[in-house]
């Protein structure tokens, strides 16, 4: 039936005058098809996984790329068929508009949006035919471009999806720390990492139904998103180093070490002036009620926290690129509100030629003790432009010297792009976080807007000197993309991490001891770190002086779900020494461990929900 009515969309279509001849005034609205489908934004308690959605024909949008090319691509569980048509280029605005209402008029989406670009002298309109998921849409990817041109990929055919969970997403592929014997290498080194990304897009991905890639999950990045009851710093350091030791509930004979590093709030009133740059990408990609329209809502709340002395510009990237809001004092609220209310998007992407303007905007703030940082919100789905992707983080780390950081904010998913968001990030000295609702924006915007933009100590390098009298082997859970060179630690060259005011960095150890070892002194834990300005750095020794708790359950609460989190992680990576956990058996510690606390009892819910997802209790 479906591939009946999908036949009958096309044959309409081409019908009613879509050829690359007609004039972009001449689109067709198209009678709504009857076809049930589910809202993105509908609860999926209530859905079946993958493997269980009945779709004898195929989903629409991916049947017809597959079998006629002609169609746009459904990526993964939403399914979002879209269809691309080639329009002679008369008016590109009156071809964007007919395009959002043929997507309107078909009727079986969740959001109808397109973008209107150049193809020659074509415009090319893309409008989305459907948001839903596992029900008759289906469940897969294709991809076709044009009338005759486009050849279909993966899709699905029968009652099971078959292509690509992931769709056309990219992340980084980090192989997990091993076990090393103390005895050939007593030092752990990596540096500090406060970036969330990785929880908030397993959260996005279990909330939808879907198994995460293994590469999208970094332990360090879900253990860091909660908040750790770390006392504030004491002596001249800024900040304060807690350890604390517990036996290995999940495995006999080991040792689970705790390390953590805290550095104190500010009040509001004493963060340094901001001048930030909002690099916003306006691309066709960023469609979608997830991508723009809640990157909007994520800068309203940040330009309703800033204060008096805080600037802001706006500066937009697309097929063009253009400076939307030149820096403009807070005081003028109403005119940013105004300017990031008004952007809308369409058009292709070329990420380094915004960064260049944005960053001319920056280096304008740069000065005294003020933060002049580069905020990127976009999906990461961009080709670069001319310059290429080395020179955009060359581009990057110099302006870093002249003292202008950058954070990225993604959004969306089946294309996003983890790998590039995150390098970004990292190459500018600011934070990576991934956006995926209105809860998410608030935290990162408003709740924890100090932290987010401010910086206490750059360059910060941890390590870990295990005794080897007492250490038999250990293993970081984690921070294989933050690794150093135990040479590296005293060489102030070497980049590193950065931490916020109220930022806590958090690295657990499983360790084996030496028979009749004892606990008390089997390492030291060093800092070092520069001051915001400074050139030189300065390092802090910490001996692990805590005792082991008699029993995990024994142990603080912190140390309790810390694990959890890790252990779960590190089964959602698939890690080898994390195979034979169980996620129950970690539902339990994390459940244990959760008191009132609101986030960590929705990091239960999400065990529950990768349980059934995984189908492995």
């Amino acid at each position: 039936m479906q591939r009946t009515i999908a036949r009958s969309l096309l044959a309409l279509l081409l019908a009613t005058g879509c050829s690359s001849h007609d004039n972009a005034a001449n689109v067709a609205l198209v009678p709504t098809p009857d076809i049930s489908t589910r809202s993105a934004a509908t609860a999926n308690d209530d859905m079946p996984p993958p493997e269980e959605a009945q779709n004898d024909e195929g989903g629409t949008g991916t049947a017809m790329a597959l079998d006629e090319g002609k169609m746009g691509k459904g990526d993964s569980d939403r399914a979002e068929g879209q269809y691309k048509m080639k329009q002679e280029q008369a008016d590109p605005q009156l071809a964007r508009q007919q395009a959002i209402e043929q997507a309107r008029s078909l009727g079986v989406l969740g959001s109808a949006s397109v973008s209107g670009g150049l193809f020659g002298s074509s415009a090319i309109a893309y409008g989305t035919i459907g948001t839903g998921r596992y029900g008759t849409i289906g469940h897969g990817t294709g991809t076709g471009m044009g009338y005759g041109v486009g050849g279909g990929r993966g899709g699905m055919r029968g009652r099971i999806a078959t292509a690509d969970p992931q769709g056309t997403e990219q992340y980084a592929h980090t192989e997990a720390n091993g076990w090393v014997a103390t005895a050939k290498d007593h030092l752990s080194t990596f540096a500090a990492d406060v970036d969330t990304a990785s929880y908030t897009l397993l959260r996005r991905k279990l909330d939808d139904g879907e198994q995460p890639a293994k590469d999208a999950v970094r332990v360090e990045e879900m253990v860091n998103y909660f908040h750790y009851a770390y006392p504030d710093p004491s002596g001249r350091a800024p900040f304060a180093v807690t350890t604390d030791l517990a036996p290995d509930p999940l495995t006999a004979n080991r040792v689970i070490l705790r390390v953590g590093v805290s550095t104190k709030a500010l009040e509001p009133s004493q963060r340094p002036p901001a001048h930030l740059v909002f690099l916003v990408d306006v691309s066709g990609s960023m469609m979608g009620s997830d991508r723009l329209p809640l990157a909007q809502r994520a800068l309203r709340y940040l330009v309703d926290n800033l204060r008096d002395g805080d600037t802001v510009a706006l500066v937009t990237y697309a097929g063009d690129t253009r400076l939307v809001l030149p820096a403009t004092p807070i005081k003028e609220k109403n005119r940013i509100l105004s300017a990031i209310a008004d952007l809308t998007a369409g058009g292709s992407t070329a990420m380094a030629s915004g960064l260049d303007l944005a960053y001319r905007e920056a280096v304008k703030g740069v000065g005294g003790n003020a933060i002049s940082r580069v905020i990127v919100l976009s999906d990461g789905d961009a080709n670069v432009g001319a310059t290429g992707h080395e020179a955009m983080l060359k581009t990057i780390i110099s302006k870093v010297k002249e003292g202008v950081t950058l954070s990225t904010i993604g959004f969306g998913v089946g294309n996003y792009n983890d790998k590039d968001m995150e390098q970004l990030a990292d190459k500018g000295n600011g934070n990576n976080f991934f956006v995926d609702g209105v809860g998410e924006a608030k935290r990162v915007f408003q709740t924890q807007l100090g932290a987010t933009l401010g910086i206490v100590a750059k360059d910060v390098k941890l390590q870990v000197d295990f005794d080897p009298k007492k250490v038999a082997k250990y293993r970081l859970v984690g921070y294989e993309n933050r690794d150093i060179k135990d040479d590296d630690f005293r060489n102030d060259k070497v980049d590193a991490g950065e931490i916020g005011p109220g930022h806590q960095v958090t690295a657990l150890y499983e360790v084996e001891l030496l028979p009749n070892a004892t606990t008390d002194g089997l390492a030291t834990v060093r800092v070092r770190h520069k001051a915001p300005k400074d050139t030189v750095a300065t390092e802090d020794a910490f001996p692990v002086a805590a005792s082991m708790a008699p029993s995990f359950d024994s142990a603080p609460s912190d140390l309790r779900f810390a694990f959890a989190v890790a252990a779960f992680a590190d089964v959602m990576r698939g890690g080898k020494d994390a195979s034979q956990w169980r996620l129950s058996a970690i539902r339990t510690l994390a459940a244990g461990a959760a008191g009132n606390d609101d986030a960590r009892h929705q990091l239960v819910a999400l065990v529950d929900k990768a349980i059934a997802v995984r189908k492995t209790p």
